[in-house]
């Protein structure tokens, strides 16, 4: 059996999400990770599961490849710690509470956009005016698409869709402070 057909289209499902993409958000997210760079601030990149897969990677390329500090909390010890003592719907926030300082800026990925711990995160985020930027799919007014600075919506219902735009989205900003395309 050949599954070319099927990846075509899957690759194809894929580029219109992205060829559909409000692009402007690309433009307001590099000027608010830049100010964060300009004032010495760090960003932080979170999320569960698979998008935590895209935060590490993200992270680490902002850090090594585009030289802008930033980090993400998927270490274990931190997120059993933080999720023991204040829930597993708390985590994200106590650890931002431990980790940020005034000059960061956070990164929220929830495929679903109603992951609690991603969405109590970025409530806390807009109470206390640290700068957000969220990522997040399925339904377009989820709770996390509300929350952020900057809101990056991929709408389709299917993770791996989701979280390969969300993906190249992230990484193309990375590139752009990498070959420093910014003014």
């Amino acid at each position: 059996m050949k599954y070319s057909n099927y990846f075509k289209e899957y690759n194809k499902s894929i580029y219109d999400l992205l060829n559909n993409f409000d692009t402007s958000l690309i433009d307001k997210s590099v000027e608010l990770i830049l100010d964060c760079k300009k004032n010495n601030g760090k960003v932080y990149i979170v999320g569960n599961g698979g998008s935590s897969s895209v935060a590490s990677h993200v992270s680490v390329d902002f850090a090594k490849v585009a030289n802008v500090p930033s980090d993400t909390f998927n270490n274990a010890n931190l997120i059993t710690c933080f999720a023991n003592d204040y829930g597993h719907d708390n985590w994200v926030k106590e650890a931002i509470k431990a980790y940020t300082n005034k000059n960061d800026i956070l990164i929220l990925i929830s495929s679903s956009g109603t992951s609690k711990n991603i969405v109590n995160a970025a409530q806390y985020c807009k109470q206390s005016k640290i700068p957000l930027i969220t990522l997040s799919g399925f339904e377009v007014d989820n709770p996390l698409s509300e929350l952020g600075n900057i809101n990056i919506h991929v709408p389709s219902n299917k993770y791996n869709f989701i979280e390969m735009a969300h993906h190249i989205i992230l990484v193309s900003i990375v590139d752009i402070f990498a070959e420093k395309l910014f003014k």
